[in-house]
């Protein structure tokens, strides 16, 4: 049947024949989406046109207007009819006969309407004073009557709209944000509301309306299409329920994938996220425009007046290597070459997350179109890149999404399409597995201190259920996954074996602790050898925490939390040996033995910078990660606070610490019996290329003989370029080593990487009057793991109190 033959059987028939010809297009085959939407509301509209028009005979100044999702021509099988009976006020009582032919067929035939009768004035007034009316009428869609009094309306509705966006849009806004609260998220809903859930048909209309203020807009790509299988799915739950429904409970969901002709339920559901979070981030980049557009309108008229006119430049802070901050957003600095440089994704990412701002949608995309592909494997700087993204905390996750709205992680981890908006079909669980996994890095971003090996715990966390995208038992075959993608990304055979060993065991610790009996030996015996050692233990504790916390209330408890600490206690001490005594240092290179001489006899530093080849050599210690930049050796003659001065200096420089090293060493004896301290530091700039080494020398020079103000130089850094930090870190946490050297005290520092770290810990540990005799410096992604081997004047190991007080003066100190 043709959609002339169903109007004309609709027009013949009166209201049962529409009723009829309504009930034939909805169960006719091979008709549904937008043709069958449209066809819908062409036969509606047919059927209201013909009542309006037998009523209305020689009323004039009247018309009927669909508004509101009838008015877009979106009429779902079991929609409300939106209708506006308009009138210029000349003949209420016939206009009040006139609606009850027009309301009563409809009521009669069970069809939910939503209508008022009103003049162009009264429309314009309730408009200004209910913002969901004003939206309404946003649509409004000529049926029959009076043309020029509908166009009137609509243009005037139009033109109120744009001259209070000022007003209306922020009201629009959190009108949103309060529905959100209510609602919740479609794209993670096992039962989601496809019209009011955050995602879903409301807030693809309430795009619309930002688009129609012509004050900011959406980003266009994809947005038709995943508001067109947000309507699909309804369309298919109102034939299958028979009800004006927009939840997607469970019984139905089957039902629904079947009547949209998809493989099953979760099939359906991934199609509902993945829509959702279009229309979700498309909603955070809009909102997000709106509010910068309305601030630059508060501000340039002052700014204008300030500077006799002109239109004020942006201002634009360096943030790293072609990443700037502009207006509120991260985006590329002007001279940034994403078609030459295939970390800068990442390193935006990064950038964006350890500021706490968005990555702006142009700079996103960009990155898409242009960047090269990473190598195979990763160069490390990309893998601390993605480590310092894991670890920003809550920030990570809109950064995160912006990345994967472009399709950038999919590329830069293969493995991701399997779990990309796949449900968990499991009440404990409150997250798609991909949303599952980036808030388990965001958990164990606040667990970093708890580990010597942080990057390893955020990895772990980003990959632990990878394997759920695939058949069988998810840990065995992410264990498979978390190996392979280990090796992609740059990581050593140890570390990737850790990191497997991680992801295939990370139910084993809450499973067994509430599962068997602990104070069987064998219990624990079994969970050492599956654990191996110490550090993978302490690994494992924190993503089994993590994993928890990021699953659901349900998941985690203080009790649960008490087993697992008891278990982890019982296998450390099967595990347990002696501690490791401090690292024999390797020979000295003939350079280093070079430079130390020449220090010596000079009395004053000597350094070589140079470029440090990737990966690094194999004198790097076993289980390190790569080294970053290039290699910084400095031999200078033992004295007091060289550890300050050196670091200070490369903070002045704007020099990032990636490893450090610092060492005593005896000079030959056919030279002298003194000793000089040898650096052996690898670092990078963290913007524009590395000073000379010569200037380097220079001023440090200056900062041993107390003519340079390092402390003032920092500050005054500080001041022209904040560093902002969007996110709050987990606090520094400062410890004493028991029994890990017999020659000195070892003091082990874990905290936040920030500029000028290493020379805050330096002029601690001088003012506390300690000597230095080796330290171990590792930035793994955002985070500081040291280890300083100090002693006494005189050489020896601190007193226990001596001890332990310097590492509370140490906290503090990293805590101001």
């Amino acid at each position: 049947m043709t959609g002339t033959d169903v109007r004309n059987e609709a027009d013949d028939s009166g209201p049962s024949g529409y009723a009829a010809a309504r009930l034939r297009l909805l169960c006719e085959e091979g008709r549904s989406g937008p043709p069958r939407r449209a066809a819908l509301a062409k036969l509606t509209d047919d059927w209201l046109a013909g009542l309006f028009t037998a009523g209305a005979r020689d009323l004039r100044g009247v018309s009927l207007v669909a508004v509101g999702g009838y008015g877009r021509g979106e009429l779902s099988p079991r929609s409300d009819l939106d209708l506006l009976l308009l009138h210029d006020g000349n003949a209420p009582d016939a206009v009040a006969a006139l609606a009850d032919r027009l309301w009563y067929p409809v009521w009669d035939l069970g069809l939910a309407l939503d209508h008022s009768v009103r003049t162009p004035a009264e429309a314009r007034r309730t408009a200004g004073e209910d913002l969901k009316a004003h939206l309404g009428l946003l649509d409004a869609r000529h049926l029959a009557g009076d043309l020029g009094l509908t166009a009137a309306l609509r243009t005037t509705v139009l033109a109120d709209w744009r001259n209070q966006a000022p007003k209306r849009l922020p009201e629009l806004r959190d009108l949103c944000a309060e529905r959100a609260e209510r609602q919740g998220e479609l794209q993670y809903l096992l039962e989601p509301d496809l019209k009011e859930a955050r995602g879903g048909l409301r807030d693809a209309t309430a795009l619309r309306a930002v688009a129609a203020s012509w004050l900011a807009d959406a980003p266009r790509e994809g947005l038709a299409d995943a508001r067109r299988r947000l309507l699909d799915a309804r369309d298919a739950l109102h034939l299958v329920t028979g009800r004006a429904t927009d939840r997607l409970a469970l019984q139905e969901q089957d039902q629904v994938a079947a009547g949209l002709g998809l493989l099953d339920a979760d099939t359906l559901l991934r199609q509902v996220y993945e829509a959702a979070r279009v229309i979700s981030y498309a909603g955070d980049v809009t909102w997000r425009e709106v509010g910068r557009v309305l601030r630059s309108r508060s501000v340039r008229p002052r700014l204008r007046a300030m500077l006799g006119g002109g239109r004020p430049v942006a201002e634009r802070s360096p943030l790293a290597e072609g990443v700037v901050e502009q207006e509120g957003e991260a985006v590329l600095a002007r001279s940034a070459r994403p078609d030459r440089d295939p970390v800068l994704p990442l390193r935006a990412a990064a950038a964006a997350a350890q500021a706490g701002l968005p990555l702006s949608l142009h700079a996103v995309r960009r990155l898409a179109a242009v960047a090269r592909p990473l190598p195979t494997p990763w160069p490390a700087e990309a893998r601390e890149q993605l480590v310092t993204l894991l670890g920003s905390g809550r920030p990570t996750v809109d950064v995160w999404e912006a990345l994967e709205a472009e399709g950038l992680i999919s590329r830069l981890l293969p493995d991701w399409e399997r779990v990309r908006c796949r449900p968990q079909r499991n009440a404990v669980h409150i997250w798609t597995v991909d949303r599952h996994l980036i808030e388990t890095a965001v958990r164990a971003s606040e667990l970093t201190r708890r580990v010597g090996r942080p990057d390893l715990l955020l990895v772990s966390a980003l990959l632990h259920d990878i394997g759920k995208g695939w058949p069988g038992d998810h840990s065995v075959a992410g264990e498979i996954i978390a190996r392979d993608v280990a090796a992609r990304i740059g990581f050593d055979p140890a570390d990737a074996t850790v990191l497997a060993t991680l992801v295939r065991h990370h139910l084993l610790l809450v499973e067994t602790a509430t599962r068997r009996d602990l104070e069987d030996p064998a219990t624990v015996r079994a969970v050492a050898d599956a654990v191996g050692t110490q550090s993978t233990l302490e690994l494992l504790h924190a993503l089994t925490e993590a994993d928890a916390l990021a699953t659901g209330p349900a998941a985690w408890s203080s009790w649960r939390g008490s087993l697992v600490a008891d278990l982890v206690r019982r296998v450390g001490a099967v595990l347990a040996g002696d501690g490791p005594d401090e690292p024999e240092p390797a020979a000295p290179t003939a350079e280093q033995e070079r430079l130390a001489i020449e220090a010596f006899r000079t009395g004053s530093p000597v350094l070589a910078l140079r470029a440090q080849p990737e990966p690094a050599g194999e004198e790097e210690a076993p289980g390190a990660p790569e080294p970053l930049g290039v290699e910084l050796v400095i031999a200078v003659p033992d004295q007091p606070a060289v550890l300050p001065a050196v670091a200070g200096v490369l903070a002045v420089h704007r020099l990032t610490v990636r490893t450090a090293e610092l060492r005593t060493l005896r000079l030959p004896d056919d030279v002298d019996d003194g000793a000089l301290l040898l650096l052996n530091w690898r670092v990078a700039a963290e913007y524009g290329s590395l000073p000379q080494a010569a200037r380097l020398r220079a001023d440090l020079v200056r900062a041993l003989d107390g003519s340079l103000d390092i402390a003032g130089r920092l500050a005054e850094r500080d001041a022209a370029y904040p560093r902002r930090r969007g996110w709050v870190a987990p606090p520094p946490r400062v410890t004493v080593a028991p029994a890990a050297s017999h020659h000195a005290t070892v003091i082990e520092v874990r905290t936040q990487d920030a500029p000028g770290l290493l020379f805050r810990i330096g002029m601690a540990l001088e003012k506390a009057g300690v000597r230095v005799r080796s330290m171990h410096v590792s930035t793994l992604g955002a985070n500081a793991v040291d280890a300083f081997y100090v002693t006494t004047g005189t050489g020896a190991p601190l007193p226990d109190g001596d001890a332990a007080s310097l590492a509370r003066v140490l906290e503090e100190t990293l805590r101001a």
